[in-house]
């Protein structure tokens, strides 16, 4: 799995023309899944975006976690984070996993985080959505869940 982790002073998701989702403060998590992910890597990669550390703490350090500083995270599915534009002009997906394996392992991310007692947001799978970030810091951090054997 892929994750593009923005801190956020708020953000939004509309989908067809409404407002599906939004926060204040804490991270929009644009998240990509590929082949062989599996649930081990959905609650891997929520421990780790719960756990980072990177709003400031009383001193100006980066010490302070989401649950720290109550935030919220706002998940928006995005099958491109695995677009491949190596060759040629037009992007392959081919590393993208299929729908229906996408959205199991999405929906598994958002209950880790909610279980975790983080406000999760989400946006609707395979719609054209419109993401509104404002990114606090800039902090953007991008995570991939750790390479090993994955189940076919």
């Amino acid at each position: 799995m892929r994750a593009v982790v923005q801190r956020v002073t708020s953000s939004s998701v509309d989908s067809e023309g409404a407002r599906v989702g939004a926060i204040g403060r804490g991270f929009c998590v644009l998240l990509g899944v590929t082949h062989g992910d599996t649930e081990a890597d959905a609650r891997w990669l929520a421990d780790k975006i719960a756990g980072l550390r990177v709003f400031e703490d009383e001193n100006g350090k980066l010490n302070r976690s989401l649950v720290d500083v109550g935030g919220a995270m706002l998940i928006v599915s995005q099958f491109t984070l695995y677009g491949d534009c190596r060759r040629g002009r037009r992007p392959s997906f081919s590393e993208a996993a299929r729908p229906e394996q996408a959205d199991a392992l999405y929906e598994k991310f958002v209950a880790c985080v909610r279980s975790r007692g983080i406000p999760a947001e989400t946006g609707v799978f395979q719609t054209m959505m419109t993401v509104n970030i404002v990114n606090d810091g800039p902090v953007t951090l991008i995570i991939d869940t750790p390479e090993r054997e994955k189940e076919s």
